[in-house]
């Protein structure tokens, strides 16, 4: 029975009975449309062997045991309006699951998005010429050729010849640093003259000589004791800081380095001074050389330096040996040595019994 009645079944089903068929129980949207895909692709590939094999493709409307055609049959087959309205007929009366109107929304619109992607795949090449590269960047970048290398080397080696005259000219600025010996009460020591690149060690070599002339102290031979003190003997305390003797001046112009109370360590200018501002370009040209020489060869009194009029106490020389006795004293006890990594604006000051002061 099973036999007969696959005789006069059609063997080739329509999509929408394949469909029926293969999405049975599904429950996701892009299961149905990946099952349809699959259905519409097996039927074109049907299609096309046929066509290449040259057997005509059984559709569901004919049977297999070749039964003449019918009046209706060529009627409807001369007529395709009717075929189509066949079709739209047997789909309205077809099994539908309830997404297949968001199925066909969305087919429609991925053919949509289809056909403007084919759009721009095929208009879109002459478009992308237009943009130049980088056009975001709003500095363009110069063609580096080797005449710019080297003009830009030359350059950077007049830069940098500069920057070292300019640095040699401000070490060998003088400034003038008064002072007063220290041994728990101020002496009067006087003012030493000093250039800006010269090292602690020097000031203090110079303020020796000073105490040697000057005879400081209370014994008789004071000079003899100068004459046999020596650089490391002797200690320069600017403000509350001893500065260390291999440091120069021009670390702590340059970095504008502040001591506990505020106050520059060093409260210098970090620049050329220009005396020869003030004359004209052709006066400069019109003098000789002698004169040239001349002038830097005479050197300007101590009280035109820069610190001059500065106070003496700030700037104490003081023994090391006074202060390895008495560094337990009030003042000698809030000294403390040069550290370049400490903040002393934002340090809490104590004593050497971790007391804090309440006052500056």
């Amino acid at each position: 029975m099973a036999s007969s009645e696959s005789r006069f079944t059609a063997q080739n089903k329509t999509t929408q009975q394949r469909l029926s068929t293969t999405t049975v129980g599904l429950v996701a949207l892009s299961d149905f449309r990946k099952r349809r895909a699959e259905v519409l692709e097996q039927q074109e590939r049907e299609a096309r062997e046929a066509v290449i094999s040259g057997t005509p493709l059984d559709t569901p409307d004919r049977s297999r045991t070749g039964t003449p055609a019918t009046p209706d049959d060529t009627s409807d087959a001369s007529n395709p309006r009717k075929k189509k309205k066949a079709k739209k007929a047997n789909k309205i009366g077809g099994t539908k699951l309830s997404f297949g109107d968001d199925e066909e929304a969305a087919e429609n619109g991925d053919e949509k998005e289809s056909t403007a992607d084919d759009k721009q795949a095929g208009g879109g090449g002459e478009k992308k010429l237009k943009f130049k590269a980088n056009s975001s960047v709003s500095v363009v970048p110069r063609s580096v050729t080797k005449s710019a290398l080297r003009r830009e080397a030359t350059e950077r080696e007049t830069l940098r010849r500069e920057f070292l005259a300019r640095q040699e000219a401000v070490k060998a600025t003088e400034i003038a640093i008064p002072f007063v010996f220290y041994d728990g009460t101020d002496i009067p020591g006087g003012v030493v003259r000093v250039k800006k690149g010269d090292f602690t060690w020097v000031f203090l070599d110079k303020s020796r000589k000073v105490g040697a002339d000057l005879g400081v102290g209370e014994k008789a031979n004071a000079r003899r004791e100068w004459a046999r003190v020596g650089v490391d003997d002797l200690m320069m305390v600017r403000g509350n800081i001893i500065i260390p003797h291999h440091y120069d001046f021009l670390f702590f112009i340059m970095n504008k380095t502040v001591g506990p109370a505020g106050k520059l360590l060093f409260d210098y200018a970090s620049e050329v001074p220009n005396p020869a501002a003030s004359h004209s370009p052709e006066d400069a040209q019109s003098e000789t050389a002698p004169q040239v020489l001349k002038s830097t060869r005479t050197q300007p009194d101590v009280n035109d330096l820069e610190g001059a009029s500065d106070d003496p106490a700030f700037t104490k020389v003081v023994d090391r040996r006074w202060y390895e006795r008495n560094k337990h004293i009030y003042p000698a006890s809030v000294w403390q040595e040069f550290d370049p990594d400490r903040d002393y604006q934002k340090e809490v000051r104590r004593d050497l019994g971790g007391n804090t002061f309440f006052y500056s």
